[in-house]
């Protein structure tokens, strides 16, 4: 198992098309830093979940397609507990749909190891249920010359 602040992923190779689609995802498990508190009670703010999001975007994209992409939007963004420093946060990212320039991926995010602080300033609890601490969909659109396409094809001269 990789140290917590290592980014780890992973891809689910397939014989066709529709189903390495299907299966194409991503993870990362990071510990939250104290330096990331942001709002009273010793709260992370989402926009660091959503961080984490982009970069399993763009890994699936630059997986999918050999680009980065542009991620274009977020979606049904749904923040369901809190995060505080010491929290070991667990992403995934799955490709669910996926068309010529778009692709558009499913997001968790879950709480697998809790700080304890009232009990001891460095105790931490591995959780029996990963946590759910988020959800949201997000599209990324990758340039039309590095989108791969299902059959071949030549582009007309106004894609060019």
């Amino acid at each position: 198992m990789p140290p917590p602040n290592t980014p780890t992923t992973a891809t689910i190779g397939t014989s066709t098309r529709d189903e390495r689609e299907a299966q194409t995802t991503a993870f990362l498990r990071v510990r939250v830093g104290q330096e990331e508190a942001h709002y009273g009670g010793n709260l992370v703010d989402g926009a660091r979940i959503l961080r984490l999001f982009g970069d399993l975007v763009t890994e699936i994209t630059v997986r999918t397609d050999g680009d980065e992409g542009l991620l274009a939007q977020y979606s049904d963004i749904r923040f369901t507990a809190p995060v505080r420093p010491g929290d070991y946060i667990e992403a995934r990212a799955r490709l669910v749909r996926q068309t010529r320039l778009r692709r558009v991926v499913e997001l968790e995010a879950h709480k697998v190891i809790r700080a304890s602080p009232e009990e001891a300033d460095s105790a931490g609890e591995v959780l029996d249920e990963p946590q759910l601490v988020c959800a949201a969909t997000a599209t990324t659109v990758v340039p039309h010359r590095r989108a791969h396409t299902a059959t071949a094809r030549t582009p007309t001269a106004e894609e060019t």
